[in-house]
This record gives structure tokens, sequence and C-alpha cells, in this order.
């Protein structure tokens, strides 16, 4: 059996994953604000930094996966806190702990992304670029700036959305570029993203504003299959990544959306190679 870290352990998508892997016999270090193994806030750089060595001290310093799963809505008023949470608590996590992922025989890191990155029109390119740029000031500073200059009706009720949707875009991208670097590929350390969409959780609920689960045909985004996906949904495939015997997939994104983002965007998958 392995030994896992899961972020966000404390509720949702976190709680679940981590409940799967311990129900298959695994170990898990969670790690989370509150009610976890290790109490650690992902938002700051120390904090970051306690978790990497939390979980290093907990493990021996051998991993066999990580799911980073921590993370904050667009609900979030702060919209410079939601991009350096999104962004830089998984990026600084999965550096600081690809060394004992690689000294697993099978290391495995899954993220948790979003759908919004492909279906909210509110990517911010130049956020984009500093968060990739590892610059969390200017990054902070920027979203700020940029949330401050939306029309008011436009953050009703999630103030954050667009900082939320581009954390998570650049998220998505900076995995697709590390999955294939030496460091981690000829390590063998498989690392991919999973993109939830409208999945009930407190998280999702207080960006809508809702308080209670809405109508899956009356949602402001197609939901083809007619129903919300559960946090176990999301569990499932996080194991799946996590398994040894996924070992010829890295760099992808799963969409595990009811079909959101295949009925939004139905031509955008597969794009054909320009020259």
């Amino acid at each position: 059996m392995g030994i896992y870290a899961v972020t966000g352990s404390a509720s949702g998508m976190g709680a679940a994953s981590a409940a799967v892997l311990r129900e298959n016999g695994h170990t898990v270090i969670g790690v989370d604000l509150h009610d976890a193994d290790i109490t650690a806030d992902l938002g700051t750089a120390e904090g970051r930094r306690s978790a990497v060595q939390g979980i290093l001290d907990a493990s021996g310093g051998l991993l066999d996966g990580v799911a980073a799963v921590a993370g904050v809505g667009p609900a979030m008023k702060d919209a410079g806190a939601v991009a350096a949470i999104n962004y830089f608590g998984p990026v600084a996590l999965l550096e600081g702990l690809r060394p004992a992922l690689a000294r697993s025989s099978a290391g495995r890191a899954v993220v948790i992304g979003s759908n919004s990155s492909t279906t909210v029109p509110m990517i911010d390119e130049k956020l984009v670029d500093l968060l990739l740029a590892g610059d969390e000031d200017a990054a902070r500073d920027h979203a700020r700036s940029a949330q401050a200059a939306l029309p008011a009706e436009l953050g009703q009720p999630a103030p954050s959305i667009s900082a939320y949707a581009t954390s998570k875009f650049a998220l998505a991208r900076w995995v697709r570029r590390t999955a294939v670097t030496p460091s981690w590929a000829r390590e063998g350390v498989l690392l991919n993203v999973i993109a939830p969409g409208a999945v009930i959780t407190p998280l999702m609920l207080g960006s809508t504003g809702a308080g209670e689960e809405p109508d899956a045909d009356d949602f402001p985004t197609p939901m083809p299959l007619g129903v919300f996906g559960r946090p176990e949904d999301i569990a499932f495939w996080v194991h799946q990544f996590l398994r040894p015997e996924a070992r010829f997939t890295t760099g992808a994104t799963l969409f595990v959306d009811g079909g959101t983002d295949a009925a939004m965007r139905p031509d955008a998958q597969p794009t054909a190679l320009t020259v």
C-alpha cells in the first residue's frame, strides 16, 4: 500500500479523495487549514514551506502520490488571494514534493483545476503570464486591479470570477509544460489535471449565491446530463490517476463536468497541428 498526501482534506473533494484512498488501504497525509494531519495555509510562502516539510517528515521522504485539491472559489472577495492560493499553492507544493515522488517506483500527482478555465470568457492573459513567470506579488496586485476595473454587475455573486478562472487556466498550462520535462517525466513522476464542473460543494454553492442546490436545467452553463456532480465523482478519478497502473498518462486534463465543456465547445478538441 502507498503513502499519499491530499491537500484540502477537511471537506469537499479533498475529503472524498482522502476517504477513497484510505478505503483502498493507503496511508493518507491530509493537509488543510484545520482538522487535518498537517495544518498549513497554502496562501502564503511560509505556509507552503510548512506543508511540504510536514509531508516530508510524515512520509519519511518518500511519497507514492499527491492530490493537490485545496483551493478557493470565485466568491472570495480578494482576487489577489484567489490567484495566489489556486496557482502558487499547488505549484509550490508539487515542486517541493517532486523529489519524494521520484523516490517511489510509481510517483503520481494530480491537480484539481476547473472547467471554468475553458468555459468562462474572462481569462486575463496578463495574469496568466505573471503566474507562469512566478511573480506572486505582481500577480496579486494585477488581479486586484483588474477586479476593481470590472463593472459591479459582473462581480455578483462571484467577485473574483476572472482571477479564479485565470488561475485554473494557468495551473493547467503549468502542468502541461511541467509534466513533460525530464525532472518529472524521466524520473517516472506523472502529473495530470482534473477539471471539475459544477460539483455540489460549499465552494460551488458559495460561488453561485444560491445557498442550496439549484436546478441543473436552470444553471448558467449547459448541464447535458441534467445532474450536478458530487465530490465522490471527482475522488474516483483522483484515485485512478494516482494508481501505479496509470503509467502512460501525463500532462493530460480530464474534464469531469457532466459534459459542460463539450456542450459549450464541441469543436475545441481535437485541434489540428498547424505548421
